[in-house]
């Protein structure tokens, strides 16, 4: 009897075992699995405007843009905007915009990392602050100090004042012509009064008509 009841503890115990063995095994695939399948998915970049962003321009149809996980900065990911091969004159810009309301009678800066690769013209972070439906109060594209060719990552800013009767912000990344670039670690903040626009404010409108005989 004692060694029918030895036997069958080491068949019992040997089943355990094997589902032990088992059970470890699968603990140890699914993990894997689970890190290895986002891995592919984000893999590849994706080809539409991210979510609260638009592709806007003058031709917008002669650029691309997405989501580049393989071009990351410091493990951030970044967007994308690219020309395609019929583009020619105009420009593209990834962008959005929202409500001024909140940020009146503050100064605001947009601040990001970009890299360029063939910008065969010029490219640039951009900002506007508009007052009504299209009149811009404050602007600045950074064609003064261009991005052009190809460069690694680097940090550039726009600052604005949003002055009284501002309605809307908006901004974004441009790319005039042929070319690409990626921004990453977009930063939208509001600065004191001691940090320097960068922009143009536009001047106020005259409180009567001038020059009406044309003598000045």
């Amino acid at each position: 009897m004692a060694i029918l009841n030895a036997q069958n503890n080491r068949r019992r115990l040997s089943k355990m075992t094997k589902l032990k063995v088992g059970f470890v095994a699968v603990c140890v695939l699914i993990p894997l699995a689970a890190v290895r399948v986002p891995a592919q998915n984000q893999s590849a970049q994706t080809t539409t405007a991210p979510q609260g962003w638009s592709l806007m321009g003058t031709k917008p149809a002669d650029y691309v843009t997405g989501i580049d996980p393989q071009a990351s900065y410091h493990g951030f990911p970044s967007a994308y905007l690219k020309s395609k091969p019929s583009a020619g004159d105009g420009f593209g810009t990834l962008n959005q915009g929202f409500s001024a309301e909140q940020y009146v009678g503050k100064r605001i800066r947009l601040s990001a990392i970009v890299k360029a690769k063939s910008v065969s013209d010029w490219a640039g972070l951009w900002m506007r602050v508009d007052a009504g439906p299209k009149t811009a109060v404050s602007f600045d594209n950074m064609m003064d100090r261009p991005i052009k060719g190809t460069s690694e990552w680097h940090h550039y800013d726009v600052v604005l004042d949003v002055p009284q009767g501002a309605t809307v912000i908006a901004f974004g990344i441009l790319l005039n012509k042929s070319g690409a670039v990626w921004i990453s670690n977009v930063k939208f903040e509001t600065v004191g009064m001691d940090v320097p626009t960068t922009g143009k404010v536009r001047a106020s409108l005259p409180e009567a008509p001038t020059n009406l005989d044309f003598k000045n």
